[in-house]
């Protein structure tokens, strides 16, 4: 209240005589100035040197509240509209240059500090541009494009919160682009794909693209991303009870029934049976009330769909007979190769394992570090050609370099990293190697308090894990990105990072773009390690489980394995779909491979994979898709 006081005082010594000056005189539709001479267009206040705000009457007619001019009169009710507008203006103020001077000063230090790292043993940064998204939500998708969603944004002021997590009404809106790496950079390679527009149960009655932020998310055995949650606004974090599907195939959201409770951060993961477990999410009434249940989709008696043709549409959820008692929200879920699912919650003593075949659960043991982790990263660790059977939990604690794994029933502390970080992102490379990007100290936080856009820079490194399990740090990437930061790796074998909308409005240098989200693209060592095995086609068709299929190359002297990569659809640094296995090459003849596919669904649930080939050395191919399905 203190503050609110002093920014109106502020306010009130700069315009308040000009305001009213301006009552009095300003012919109708005239352009209201203080400090300038009148703008070209009427568009948001500006602010300007020595604190001078514009505002047109266009501003004020639809600032004014209906219910302070009938109780107040007209006049009054529009100066009080000029207060809002000139207090919003003077707490949006952040100079241009500084953000053109942070972004330039992160591009040299990049530079200078990449320059020692030689690309073939420790990879590179390479491409850097503009995107109409923050892309806090990625997936990519199985057609080679990457779908990113997020938020309007409702401020341009980095030490601010830009996400209209606390706005209830219109304002609070989701948007969703899908991004053509084969189209390049600019922006003909983004399509706008806004979600479906919804009225929002908030009591507003104001229709706006759901605000399918704050989601969990996770793939549908035809290639499809079920998006389960958002933010319904207000309360600290208020959760939406939205199903919606995004279908790659025509680049088309479909809803589905509400769940039955909201969910704000839930997690999501698909199981051996090819159905989503949705669990956790802060519910409907708000931050602190965990929604508990466990919902499954499509419902028990709805079929599951493995054609690309059929798309979901208005289909029921239904509830398991147990409840997941997390505390706290989106725990790490992975579908291991028992067809179980397992539950990492990020209080150490909030351990679970579920049965789907008998919607029972039981717990494990507690994580040996004993406290709660931050949003970090977890990956279930290849296992040759069987499906995962361990998960190694990261980051999410600032002063805890250790990594742990969980395996056979138990803990164990693994090979730690150079130092702690939350908000980080593991990735599970074609070679079977772990890299680490993106961090920070906490949320919001880059180890200068809270919502300082200035970094401490040590976060902008990347590790990378070997075969034995030792971490060596490699080269910085442009940006720290920390909170709602994420990184894909793509089919070509490149990996995409974006993410953290905070940093990237700090670090815009023309934030009237209307391109105010980054990616940045980093290629692995193995791509500067000479020529790369050539994957030059695979069967289109469905292959079952168990069989084998044939793949064609034309460099079959350089192939040595084949292996079996699943997509990354991500946000804050949970990705519960990410696995690798191996593909026995079961024979040679000429240019053809024949490959093994995985034994079951409970190695690999139903869905879309990308295909590599690999060289002695672990160079990739370019990857292939292609779709495993039961009784195919």
């Amino acid at each position: 209240m203190r503050s609110l006081m002093y920014r109106r005082g502020r306010w009130a010594l700069a315009l308040g005589c000009a305001a009213i000056a301006l009552s009095a005189t300003a012919p109708a539709g005239a352009t209201a100035l203080f400090g300038g001479s009148a703008p070209s267009t009427a568009h948001a206040s500006d602010v300007h040197p020595g604190g001078a705000v514009r505002i047109t009457e266009a501003q004020v007619r639809k600032e004014v509240r209906p219910a302070e001019a009938k109780t107040l009169g007209r006049a009054a009710a529009e100066r009080l509209a000029r207060d809002r507008i000139g207090l919003r203006a003077l707490d949006s103020d952040y100079p241009q240059t500084t953000r053109t001077l942070r972004f330039n000063k992160l591009t040299e230090s990049q530079r200078t500090h990449n320059a020692k790292f030689d690309p073939a043993q420790f990879g590179k940064f390479t491409d850097y541009f503009s995107s109409p998204d923050f892309g806090d939500h990625v997936a990519l998708l199985p057609t080679g494009k990457i779908l990113l969603f997020s938020f309007e944004s409702i401020e341009e002021n980095p030490t601010k919160e830009p996400a209209p997590t606390q706005i209830i009404g219109k304002e609070n809106a989701g948007r969703a682009y899908v991004w053509d790496p084969a189209r390049g950079q600019g922006s003909d390679a983004f399509r706008a794909v806004p979600p479906p527009v919804v009225n929002m149960p908030d009591g507003k009655d104001e229709p706006r693209p759901a605000p399918v932020f704050c989601a969990g998310h996770a793939y549908l055995p035809n290639g499809m991303v079920a998006v389960f949650g958002g933010n319904l606004g207000g309360n600290g974090g208020t959760g939406a009870k939205l199903a919606l599907v995004f279908d790659p195939w025509t680049e088309t959201w479909h809803e589905q029934q509400d769940m039955a409770v909201g969910r704000w951060y839930p997690s999501v993961v698909t199981g051996a049976d090819g159905r989503q477990f949705i669990t956790s999410g802060q519910s409907e009434i708000g931050w602190g009330d965990l929604s508990m249940e466990i919902e499954r989709f499509p419902a028990k008696g709805t079929p599951v769909s493995y054609n690309r043709a059929d798309a979901p549409q208005g289909q029921a959820l239904d509830q398991w007979k147990t409840d997941a008692p997390y505390m706290m929200d989106y725990p790490h879920l992975f579908s291991l190769k028992d067809g179980l699912i397992y539950g990492f919650g990020r209080n150490f003593d909030e351990q679970f394992v579920f049965d789907p075949q008998t919607e029972t659960r039981r717990k494990l043991p507690d994580r040996p570090d004993g406290g709660m982790r931050n949003y970090g990263s977890a990956v279930a660790l290849p296992n040759g050609s069987s499906g995962p059977d361990s998960v190694l939990i990261l980051g999410g604690n600032r002063n805890d370099p250790n990594t742990y794994k969980f395996s056979g029933g138990r803990w164990t502390k693994d090979t730690p990293r150079a130092f702690g970080r939350t908000q980080d992102d593991t990735l599970i490379l074609p070679d079977g190697k772990l890299f680490t990007v993106n961090g920070a100290y906490d949320i919001r936080d880059y180890g200068n308090g809270p919502y300082n856009p200035n970094a401490d820079l040590k976060y902008r490194q990347t590790e990378q894990r070997d075969d034995k399990g030792a971490w060596r740090l490699g080269p910085v990437q442009r940006l720290p990105r920390g909170y709602h930061s994420n990184a894909v790796l793509m089919p070509d074998g490149r990996i995409m990072l974006t993410g953290d909308e905070l940093q990237q409005i700090a670090n815009n240098p023309d934030i009237k773009s209307g391109m105010n989200g980054t990616i940045e693209i980093y290629e692995p060592s193995y791509l500067h390690q000479g020529p790369r095995p050539q994957l030059s086609r695979i069967p289109r068709a469905p292959r079952g489980y168990a069989s084998t299929f044939q793949v064609t190359t034309n460099t079959p002297d350089r192939v040595s394995k084949a292996v079996l990569v699943a997509p990354i659809t991500s946000t804050h640094s949970v990705d519960t779909s990410q696995r690798r296995l191996e593909l026995p090459i079961a024979s040679r003849d000429g240019n053809h491979l024949v490959l093994r596919t995985p034994q079951s669904a409970k190695d690999a649930p139903p869905g879309f994979y990308m295909v590599f080939l690999l060289d002695d050395k672990g160079v990739p191919s370019t990857a292939q898709w292609v779709q495993l399905r039961p009784g195919a």
